[in-house]
């Protein structure tokens, strides 16, 4: 059986991305594209690099008949999935990339997106979609709400060694890196070849938007309030994020915890204790590889944890989280090695 798919916002990167992984899935056939601003244009003109691909013209959203859509990717900007997920009702589920559903609480969205949370009735039918953490209740979901790319490469060692109780959640301190493509295909200054290339800069410092999904799942992982200090970087790549974890807690039972959890896990790697992983040797894969050393002050641990951002951070993830959905092989569409050199 093919599931029919439309990717809402394809003009983007994380579309793009959709689009490459979603023309080789077994199981998935795209059937729609949406782009409002580039509706009635080919992908081919969009992204040359697809230009060998048979795939449908771009449209607006309203264009499109979801009687016929099994499923639909929502790459679309901060508030706009609301209206969507409400109007189609329940008769397509959704993937959204954007951060409509990632907080549970409507006065969180409000305060770190600046918005009115436009669907609160719909939070009940939403799995947070984290898919090494959530797996059963993205099974039974309407609405999967794909994490943010910083939150995942964060909480998917944080997550296990909260619970489990091998790491104090006080004083955890993320230092965090990313490529620009993690700031979107928008045209902005601050992301020019020019103000990029040579550089390294902190940015959203004390108060990025991914700082409320931290709270919210670090939280509910330690069961108590947990606040962790943040602080993401802009590198000069193109894609790849890191991020470096310190935490208080002893270096082999935390190595040992995130061995245990994921031993079996397809996209997750525990590196040998003492190792540490790069952003290349991830690079257009959906693999996560994360290093667990010991710090030189006694009773701390450094964590190093690597994704890319396009794939584990979005468009893989997205589409790891359809195929739960969808009852298909988890791996489907992304047995993908990394891209190396």
């Amino acid at each position: 059986m093919s599931h029919k798919i439309a990717i809402l916002g394809a003009s983007g990167y994380t579309g793009a991305e959709l689009v490459r992984l979603i023309t080789t899935h077994p199981a998935m056939r795209i059937a729609a594209l949406s782009a409002d601003r580039k509706a009635g244009q080919d992908m081919a003109e969009v992204f040359p690099h697809l230009r060998h691909l048979k795939l449908p013209g771009l449209t607006t959203i309203e264009e499109i008949d979801f009687s016929a859509i099994d499923l639909a990717f929502c790459a679309l900007p901060h508030g706009v999935t609301h209206g969507f997920a409400k109007s189609v009702g329940g008769r397509v589920r959704i993937v959204d990339l954007s951060a409509d559903f990632r907080l549970r609480d409507g006065a969180a969205y409000k305060k770190w997106y600046g918005l009115e949370h436009g669907a609160m009735d719909l939070q009940p039918e939403v799995a947070f979609g984290l898919p090494e953490i959530y797996r059963d209740q993205i099974a039974r979901a309407r609405i999967t709400a794909n994490t943010g790319c910083y939150v995942a490469t964060s909480l998917l060692p944080l997550v296990p060694l909260l619970q489990a109780g091998a790491i104090s959640g006080d004083g955890i301190v993320i230092d965090a890196k990313s490529g620009v493509s993690g700031a979107g295909r928008a045209l902005r200054e601050g992301n020019l070849f020019c103000e990029v290339n040579d550089g390294f800069s902190a940015y959203g410092v004390a108060h990025h938007r991914h700082m409320g999904e931290l709270d919210q799942e670090l939280s509910l992982a330690a069961g108590r309030p947990v606040t962790a200090s943040f602080t993401p970087h802009l590198l000069p790549m193109s894609r790849g994020m890191m991020a470096t974890i310190y935490a208080a807690g002893d270096a082999g039972e935390v190595h040992r915890t995130l061995a245990d959890r994921y031993g079996d896990e397809p996209f997750l790697q525990v590196l040998p204790l003492g190792q540490h992983p790069a952003t290349l040797h991830v690079r257009g894969s959906n693999q996560c590889h994360i290093g667990v050393v010991a710090d030189r002050t006694g009773g701390r641990v450094i964590i190093v944890s690597v994704l890319d951002n396009l794939m584990k951070g979005a468009s893989g993830q997205a589409v790891q989280n359809a195929n739960i959905m969808l009852g298909l092989d988890e791996t489907a569409g992304l047995a993908l090695s990394p891209v190396f050199p």
